[in-house]
C-alpha cells in the first residue's frame, strides 16, 4: 500500500511538472477541474484516516498530538484543520457509507468534517448529507448538517454550554488587519445582525447614491461601526424570523422532523425562542407550519408585501441556485412571471437569487429550472431551460 502511494506521487509529480492548461481545448477545462478536485479529495480522505491510524498507535494524548502535527505540516493546513480532519477520520471507522464516498472523491475536508461528525450523532441522516455534499454549497451542507445533530441532541443544554463558552476576542494578524471573533448562541448572534442590518442598509443606500459597489459584507461592517458608534441614537427597530412547528412549540422541544429554527442560524431550542418572544425588543416574524398557509398569497404590488416576504426569508435561507450558499441578507428577489407583463406578485412563483446569479438571468438569460427551493440554474442552451421546456409543452 505504501508503496502505491510512493508511485502515485511520482505519477502525480511527473504530471503536474509538465501540465499546461493552455493546451486544454475549452471544452476540457471544466472535466480537468472535476477530475483533479476529485483527486484531491480522495487524497485528503486517505490522508485523514492515515493520521487517524497514527493517534491509534500510541499513548492517546501524545501520539494524537503528533498526528495532528504531522498531518498539518504534511498537508500544509492549520493545527485546528488537520485536528477536525483527524477527527473526521476516526469516525469514518463505524461509517462504511461515508467512507466509501469519502474514498471515492466526493467529500472535501471541510465536507467530510460536517458529515461524519453529524452521522456520528445522526446515523440516519448519512444519505441525505452525502446526497447534498454533491450539489450544494458547503454553506448549505453546515447547515443541513446542524439540523442533523439538532435532531438527536439536547438544544436547550446545548444553548447553556454555548453561553457558558461565549466571547468576544479582537485580534490583529500579520498584516495588520483586525478581526472580531464573536461566539455565541445563534438566537444572541441573530439579534446582533438584526441590530446591524437596519445601518448596513443605509450604507448601502449611500453607496448607492454615490455610484459605488462594494461587497454586502463591506456594508455590514459599516453598519457594526455606526451602530457602535451611533450613541443616543436610537437603533432602528431590529428583526428576526423563525420558524417552529405548532407542536414543538407547544411541546417546548421538536421531535422526528419537526423544526425550530431562526432563518440562517440554524437550529435554537423552543426556549429560546419563547425567551426571544419575551424580551419585547426584535420584532419577531413567525413562520409557523401546520398555520397559515403562506404558498399562494398574491396581491397587486411589484414588491413582495409583508407576509409574503417573512415566507420567502425563510423558504429561501440561501440563493435559489444550486451549489450558491449567499445567504438571505444579500439576496434579491425574482419573478419568475415578470410583474411588467403580470401585474401581480404570486409568492409561489418568487425566487431569491443573489446578485451574481440575478445579473445572469436578467442580462445572459439564465434561468432556474422548473420546480421549487434550491434547482439547477441553467444557461440559455440548456435542455433544462424554462424557454425549451415551454416548447416541448406546446408540441
Amino acid at each position: 500500500m505504501c508503496q502505491t502511494l510512493a508511485e502515485l506521487r511520482r505519477a502525480a509529480a511527473c504530471l503536474a511538472g509538465r501540465f499546461d492548461p493552455a493546451l486544454l481545448a475549452p471544452d476540457q477545462l471544466a472535466q480537468a477541474l472535476r477530475d483533479a478536485g476529485a483527486i484531491e479529495k480522495m487524497m485528503s480522505s486517505v490522508a485523514s484516516l492515515t493520521a487517524a491510524r497514527m493517534a491509534a498507535t500510541g499513548p492517546t494524548a501524545t501520539a494524537a498530538r503528533q498526528a495532528v502535527r504531522e498531518l498539518a505540516h504534511a498537508s500544509g493546513t492549520s493545527l485546528f484543520e488537520a485536528n477536525r480532519a483527524l477527527e473526521a477520520g476516526k469516525l469514518l471507522t463505524s461509517q462504511p457509507d461515508v467512507t466509501a464516498a469519502a474514498l471515492a472523491g466526493e467529500l472535501s475536508r471541510q465536507q467530510l468534517a460536517l458529515v461524519a461528525g453529524a452521522v456520528a450523532v445522526n446515523a440516519g441522516a448519512a444519505p441525505k448529507l452525502l446526497a447534498l455534499a454533491k450539489t450544494g454549497s458547503l454553506q448549505e451542507l453546515s447547515d443541513e448538517s446542524a439540523r442533523a445533530r439538532a435532531a438527536h441532541q439536547d438544544l436547550e443544554g446545548r444553548r447553556k454550554a454555548i453561553h457558558l463558552a461565549r466571547s468576544l476576542r479582537p485580534y490583529t494578524d500579520a498584516s495588520g488587519t483586525g478581526h472580531l471573533l464573536a461566539k455565541g448562541t445563534p438566537e444572541e448572534i441573530a439579534m446582533v445582525m438584526a441590530c446591524i442590518r437596519p445601518f448596513a442598509d443605509k450604507a448601502f443606500e449611500r453607496a448607492r447614491k454615490e455610484g459605488r459597489r462594494e461587497r454586502p459584507e463591506a456594508y455590514a461592517f459599516d453598519g457594526l461601526i455606526e451602530l457602535a458608534t451611533a450613541g443616543g441614537t436610537k437603533a432602528p427597530k431590529t428583526e428576526i424570523i423563525y420558524r417552529v412547528d405548532l407542536p414543538a412549540l407547544l411541546r417546548g422541544y421538536p421531535v422526528d422532523d419537526e423544526v425550530c429554527e431562526i432563518a440562517g442560524f440554524g437550529p435554537v431550542s423552543a426556549q429560546a425562542v419563547v425567551d426571544l418572544m419575551d424580551c419585547g425588543d426584535p420584532i419577531l416574524k413567525a413562520v409557523v407550519t401546520k398555520g397559515k398557509d403562506v404558498v399562494n398569497v398574491t396581491h397587486l404590488g411589484r414588491r413582495p408585501n409583508a407576509h409574503q416576504q417573512t415566507a420567502l426569508d425563510w423558504l429561501f435561507p440561501t440563493c435559489a441556485a444550486e451549489a450558491c450558499g449567499t445567504r438571505a441578507s444579500y439576496l434579491e428577489t425574482d419573478h419568475r412571471l415578470e410583474w411588467s407583463k403580470s401585474h401581480f406578485t404570486v409568492l409561489g412563483l418568487l425566487d431569491r437569487l443573489c446578485r451574481y446569479h440575478h445579473h445572469l438571468k436578467t442580462y445572459q438569460g439564465w434561468a432556474l429550472v422548473h420546480g421549487r427551493g434550491k434547482r439547477a440554474f441553467v444557461p440559455p442552451d440548456d435542455s433544462r431551460h424554462p424557454r425549451h421546456t415551454h416548447i416541448e409543452e406546446r408540441r
